[in-house]
């Protein structure tokens, strides 16, 4: 496979210096992208970026997952409008950990193969630099002219942003700079990678490179992703969509995809997944003949979810859309779990009772027309439910007098209330 063809087709090439491509054609290369490890784990925002070492793996190169140890501790200005908190070795190495068993789930970091993936942290190589040494070595080989004229550094000093900038964050594009020259060195990296806004920091370490008497060294970068409308791609109302499922279950990160426009569908199913193009173009055309069918955003939304996180987590994610969105059965939804269960119905209207009196026994009217305020009164709970219009655990209630107990509990704590088709309501046993 053609790697710069590769990521051209898919959208996923903004730039690349002169003589990259005949570089990538000439012989296996290593290349290097780097991941801030501020958290412990990734977000959809860094997807981009892990596609582009995946398919320059499978394209046959050699990719360097570089975690930025050192530069994580200071802060890349590049489209930052205020410095970032510093942080300790501890959370650097953890991050790190959890950062590389992520990467694991889409780069061969094991194998004995000569293009097998290697993780690096900038820290081991600049925690031994001293300041005049740096300063020495590094410092005196690059201009503030040059440094001046890169774009992140004059939004900043040309008051876009009104904090100005630190002489910490002024030195970042120079240590990211000196990252390139010890890989090159040592690894015999030939090409840096990363998102159109890191150009001028990944072409301050070409120029080292050159300076410094080094090799061969060469620059390409992927655009950022937005979404069609101009809204910033990854973010939702709750924040970051996150590749942990601690901090974005797998059913919300499956129902993310499976929301996205269907213009935004059509560019993600390039960029986010590995199918090839013809089976691509089949399915746009498909998608195009039949919109109502959403067949981009289902497909993109399986194969995302089943490479972040599994077979299995995907498929409880469709489980779990079927509860709220299909005809889901009673069983279906006792198979779901805890975790699953409060990602879907977060949102909903929830009410607490004591369980002294689900074990006792309960009846509907007063479960949902005095414990908790379903229905205004139960008169009309009564009337609801002799029409048919109410479920509890997808179970249709038959009578206004039948008993409820611990039996009838989801995960033994649990119940769900659906009065209409629409309105659910979540009852947690305390």
């Amino acid at each position: 496979m053609n790697f710069v063809e590769e990521l051209r087709w898919r959208g996923m090439l903004h730039d690349m210096m002169p003589g990259t491509e005949e570089q990538l054609n000439k012989e296996m290369t290593t290349a290097y992208i780097g991941f801030d490890p501020t958290a412990d784990s990734l977000h959809i925002g860094h997807l981009c970026s892990v596609m582009i070492l995946r398919h320059f793996q499978r394209c046959g190169h050699k990719p360097l997952a570089l975690i930025g140890g050192a530069t994580g501790m200071i802060g890349d200005p590049s489209g930052k409008s205020a410095e970032r908190n510093l942080l300790d070795e501890e959370t650097l190495r953890h991050n790190q950990e959890c950062i590389k068993k992520q990467l694991s789930k889409f780069l061969d970091f094991g194998s004995d193969a000569p293009n097998a993936a290697e993780m690096v942290n900038n820290y081991d190589w600049m925690k031994d630099f001293s300041f005049l040494d740096f300063a020495r070595q590094i410092g005196k080989l690059i201009t503030v002219n040059y440094m001046m004229a890169k774009d992140s550094v004059k939004k900043r000093l040309n008051g876009e942003f009104s904090e100005g900038m630190s002489f910490t964050e002024f030195t970042y594009q120079l240590i990211q700079g000196y990252d390139y020259v010890y890989l090159n060195r040592h690894k015999n990296c030939k090409l840096q990678m990363g998102g159109s806004d890191q150009w001028g920091n990944i072409t301050t370490g070409t120029e080292l490179i050159r300076r410094m008497g080094g090799g061969e060294a060469f620059a390409l970068t992927s655009p950022l992703i937005t979404k069609a409308d101009g809204g910033k791609f990854g973010k939702t109302e709750s924040g970051n969509v996150w590749l942990d499922p601690r901090y974005t279950s797998p059913y919300k990160f499956y129902q993310f995809w499976l929301n996205v426009s269907d213009a935004d569908a059509a560019r993600y199913i390039k960029i986010f997944t590995a199918i090839s193009r013809e089976e691509c173009e089949a399915l746009t055309a498909e998608h195009e003949a039949a919109p109502h069918l959403r067949l981009l955003q289902k497909r993109l939304a399986k194969d995302v979810t089943t490479m972040v996180h599994s077979a299995e987590a995907y498929e409880a994610a469709v489980k779990a859309s079927e509860i709220l969105f299909g005809n889901a059965t009673a069983d279906a939804l006792r198979s779901i779990d805890e975790e699953t269960l409060l990602s879907v119905f977060e949102g909903v209207p929830q009410f607490e009772i004591a369980r002294s009196e689900i074990e006792a026994g309960i009846q509907p009217l007063t479960l949902m027309a005095e414990r908790c305020p379903i229905f205004p009164s139960k008169g009309e709970a009564r009337k609801t439910i002799q029409a048919g219009g109410v479920s509890i655990n997808k179970v249709k209630l038959s009578a206004p007098d039948a008993i409820i107990n611990a039996d009838s509990l989801l995960n033994g704590k649990y119940l769900l209330v659906q009065k209409g088709k629409k309105n659910y309501y979540l009852i947690k046993c305390m």
